[in-house]
């Protein structure tokens, strides 16, 4: 009998998952979160350089414009795993558990949170580039602090909870069939 605690994920109520041995799609996608938490940890050291603001105006627009690098680049590479789970997990887990609330629909909800965050400061960068006042660039930036707060947490309970929950739940020829969605 599994003990059963609160871990804050739309309903989720589980024990320690984390310890679960996952298939192959589960364990690329949480092996995937590896890249992009670099990528994030990067783009976030970069943000909290621009945040406090710099005496050079020079220096200020070079850690600008290596934030939006950073994010642009950040940005496909997410756009594509989130991907597989939007068209591949999330709807295979919603046949069991539901998508309107719970689980999925905190996961999908944080998907499009991060998303727009990210796309408000692309749009942002875009939009201040004639500009580049100070304070533009650290409004926008926060857009990307944002976005970076919501994928930490989300990685999190994807990993401890949702990915163990899935790998208990999906059948064999589900994670097959999963599988092949990710070739």
């Amino acid at each position: 009998m599994m003990n059963h605690t609160p871990f804050g994920c739309g309903g989720m109520n589980v024990g320690d998952m984390s310890n679960v041995s996952l298939s192959a799609p589960l364990q690329q996608l949480k092996e995937e979160h590896v890249s992009l938490r670099k990528a994030m940890d990067a783009f976030y050291a970069t943000a909290q350089r621009i945040v406090p603001g710099s005496t050079d105006d020079t220096d200020l627009r070079k850690q600008f414009n290596t934030l939006h690098d950073q994010i642009a680049s950040f940005t496909k590479q997410l756009k594509l795993h989130s991907k597989k789970e939007d068209d591949g997990l999330f709807p295979m887990m919603a046949k069991y558990i539901g998508r309107e609330s719970g689980p999925i629909a905190v996961m999908e909800y944080e998907h499009q949170q991060a998303e727009q965050y990210l796309n408000r400061f692309l749009e942002g960068t875009e939009e201040a580039k004639p500009q580049n006042n100070k304070d533009q660039i650290k409004s926008i930036t926060q857009f990307a602090i944002e976005a970076y707060f919501i994928l930490t947490e989300h990685f999190i309970k994807e990993e401890n909870v949702l990915f163990p929950m899935a790998e208990n739940m999906l059948s064999t020829e589900e994670k097959e069939q999963l599988q092949q969605q990710f070739q």
